[in-house]
């Protein structure tokens, strides 16, 4: 009885490892596709998992980009992905190539955590009618709301001078500016969605930067304010509408996507900038000096002062440059079949954008791994745009609060430099300017000395 026993658990294994196998086959079947593009041999089951360092996955891509070039295949499990490297690469992809490449992998997270089937907010929303409209949505919402008008710029800089004074606050001792941060941020985007500012320390508005840092928990009932009345009306409005993607759950995701992207996004961006302020003391003194000859030390900015502050917008360029705070963007996704640098590329292939690689591009920037302003100056010293300045990805699913960002990221700066000066505090070791890896770029937890001037 034992022997039918083990010899029926030997047939089982064997069946099961075949059915493994036909499976993994069945998954990689692209790879034998004329013009697919090439990688490394993925394992049975696990494809190139084993093969990628998930604490430092931009290295990991790059090291392969070398072997492989700037298109390049990977399997993930039994998830089929390509790599796309460098300007010429990703500028095709995104914007060349945008209704095919702008798609995102399906994420059963959100039905899980009770937000509803329909329910995909804007940031991880599939290509389709509901992403365009809950776009579309949030668009038109923020112009109304203030953006590109004088309106808004009043509320930053009004938040600006809240976050100098929290800062003064602090009478030159060693802080972390980053908690400080976040809650000025975060009062930008509470301006849309809340219709007013918080004190620092208000107890709901705690508990709202609490809620980002950590996700997006699933209690978010108190996000009930001024964009959700207007989101709120729409619901009203399609009632009865199946086809409608205005419902309570895309509320609550719209509202978190909004405060997501838009507080950790600028914040993680201005910490990384005074910390580049405290490395470099040279190019602090040079954008004061600016600030003083431009501004004084009373009036506060306004955007109309950046046509005549040159090396400090060529400053806050680099920041976003240098520090690359999203090295492999966003995942996209194919919808149907496309090519990419005489690739071919299936429908349903999981995409990873290199913004780092288009950033960072060794033919591209003079200096490419330094902190360097001058990428952004001419011979004379005038402010020039440069085609792989990419923080903000590009096409379709480029980011919506991409112009309220340059924004804030500018008022917020100016506005510190202008007020204080940053230095590493005394008897503390010189801070590093690597970062850590989780999605996000972000700098290590350092502490800053704010001195008034």
């Amino acid at each position: 009885m034992g022997l039918l026993t083990g010899e029926a658990l030997t047939t089982l294994a064997v069946a099961l490892a075949i059915f493994l196998l036909l499976v993994d086959l069945m998954h990689r079947r692209a790879r034998w596709a004329a013009r697919y593009p090439p990688g490394p041999v993925p394992l049975p089951g696990l494809g190139n998992l084993l093969q990628l360092d998930f604490q430092d996955m931009p290295h990991s891509i790059n090291q392969l980009r070398r072997r492989f070039g700037d298109v390049f295949s990977l399997q993930l499990a039994w998830t089929p992905v390509v790599v796309l490297s460098g300007l010429e690469a990703v500028r095709e992809a995104l914007v060349l190539r945008g209704e095919d490449t702008s798609d995102r992998p399906h994420m059963a997270i959100t039905e899980h955590l009770g937000f509803g089937p329909r329910a995909q907010g804007l940031i991880m929303a599939r290509y389709g009618h509901a992403w365009r409209e809950q776009r579309r949505f949030s668009v038109s919402t923020l112009r109304n709301f203030g953006l590109g008008k004088k309106s808004l710029e009043e509320w930053v800089t009004q938040e600006a001078a809240c976050l100098c004074d929290a800062f003064e606050a602090q009478d030159g001792r060693p802080f972390n500016p980053n908690n400080l941060m976040n809650k000025a941020v975060s009062n930008v985007i509470a301006s849309f969605t809340h219709g007013r500012r918080f004190e620092y320390d208000h107890p709901k508005f705690l508990k709202l930067v609490e809620l980002m840092e950590n996700a997006l928990k699933e209690d978010s009932s108190f996000l009930r304010e001024d964009l959700t009345d207007a989101f709120l009306d729409e619901m009203e409005k399609s009632k009865g509408n199946p086809e409608s993607s205005f419902n309570e759950g895309n509320l609550r995701l719209v509202v978190g996507d909004l405060f997501a992207a838009g507080m950790v996004t600028t914040s993680t961006t201005l910490a990384w900038a005074l910390l580049f302020m405290i490395l470099h003391p040279e190019v602090q003194r040079r954008v004061q000096q600016e600030i003083d000859e431009v501004l004084g030390q009373v009036r506060r900015p306004e955007m109309a002062d950046q046509a005549r502050m040159p090396f400090t917008t060529a400053v806050v360029h680099e920041v976003q440059r240098f520090a690359d705070i999203v090295p492999l963007g966003i995942p996209h996704m194919t919808s149907r079949d496309t090519e990419v640098q005489g690739f071919l590329i299936p429908k349903g292939t999981m995409l990873f954008l290199n913004l780092s690689s288009v950033l960072k591009d060794e033919a591209v920037w003079e200096k490419p791994f330094c902190f360097h302003p001058e990428h952004f100056l001419d011979a004379q010293g005038h402010f020039v745009k440069q085609e792989a300045f990419m923080p903000f990805s590009a096409g379709r699913r480029s980011c919506l609060g991409e112009s309220l960002a340059r924004m804030e990221l500018f008022l917020f700066f100016t506005c510190l430099l202008q007020r204080f000066s940053f230095s590493v505090p005394a008897g503390q070791p010189r801070p590093s300017d690597r970062g850590f890896y989780s999605f996000l770029m972000t700098p290590a937890p350092y502490q800053l000395c704010a001195v008034p001037r």
